[in-house]
């Protein structure tokens, strides 16, 4: 799939998504949700794809929700508040999206990540940033608490980091982030999208069967109590070790050879 805002080109088993409007540092537009949307939903159902990687074109990842479009959403005789209902639960939908994929997502970030950018990132599995990249969550700048950005955010990085951010409307550099568990690695400008494609290349290198329901349970685990997710996570490594593939995968391991997998 190939369209002005949202392109797509798969490596073997990576899908590499890239966000398309580069003189709109690609915001969030009405467009761009769409388009993340239906891209997400057409690889949920794709087994030949067994990681994502999401970068944008341009001078920067993504700037956050589209502000000249979110202006003209005022003229409505509601004010907008229909509009931005509307607008702030299809991106709360797209971003749930990600963690819901059975493939993991990697955010490839350069420039700048912030607001609902910065939220896109804190929703991918995994991100990989450029030396120099900064992050924010700066709508309280112009008077706008980014309130939805901030529940992808609290889920990764420490709480009081996370309330900084958000009551300064500060930047924190790529390094920064990476402490904080923003981002997994920082790396030179000229590598990035090398890095980010070779993690996901590692990633879609394992077992899919296990990928997927390991991802699933990750997540699930995340909202449960100690022994709920110790009694989930039990049932699903149950499921995981009758998978013919696992035991292929551990007789090759004894055996000092290449699993030859089906899967």
């Amino acid at each position: 799939m190939q369209t002005d805002i949202l392109l797509r080109e798969d490596r073997g088993a990576v899908a590499r998504l890239t966000l398309n409007s580069p003189k709109s540092l690609n915001a969030l537009s009405d467009a761009m949700l769409a388009a993340l949307q239906a891209e997400f939903d057409r690889l949920a159902d794709d087994t030949t794809i067994r990681a994502i990687v999401l970068a944008g074109a341009g001078k920067a990842f993504c700037a956050g929700h589209d502000l000249k479009e979110m202006t003209a959403g005022r003229a409505a005789a509601d004010g907008g508040a229909a509009y931005f209902a509307d607008l702030f639960a299809r991106c709360a939908a797209m971003m749930q999206t990600i963690p819901r994929l059975p493939q993991p997502v990697i955010a490839e970030v350069h420039g700048i990540a912030t607001a609902a950018g910065c939220q896109l990132v804190a929703s991918c599995d995994m991100a990989v940033a450029a030396e120099g990249t900064r992050f924010g969550v700066n709508g309280v700048n112009i008077g706008l608490f980014c309130s939805t950005p901030m529940v992808a955010l609290s889920r990764n990085i420490p709480r009081k980091q996370a309330f900084e951010m958000l009551t300064t409307g500060a930047f924190i550099e790529a390094d920064r982030a990476a402490d904080l568990g923003l981002v997994n690695r920082v790396v030179p400008h000229d590598a990035l999208e090398a890095e980010a494609m070779g993690l996901a290349g590692t990633v879609a290198a394992k077992l899919g069967s296990a990928v997927r329901i390991g991802k699933r349970a990750f997540y699930d685990q995340l909202q449960m109590p100690l022994d709920a997710a110790y009694a989930h996570t039990g049932e699903v490594m149950v499921e995981n070790m009758l998978n013919r593939d696992t035991e292929e995968g551990i007789a090759a391991f004894i055996d000092k050879r290449a699993p030859a997998w089906q899967q």
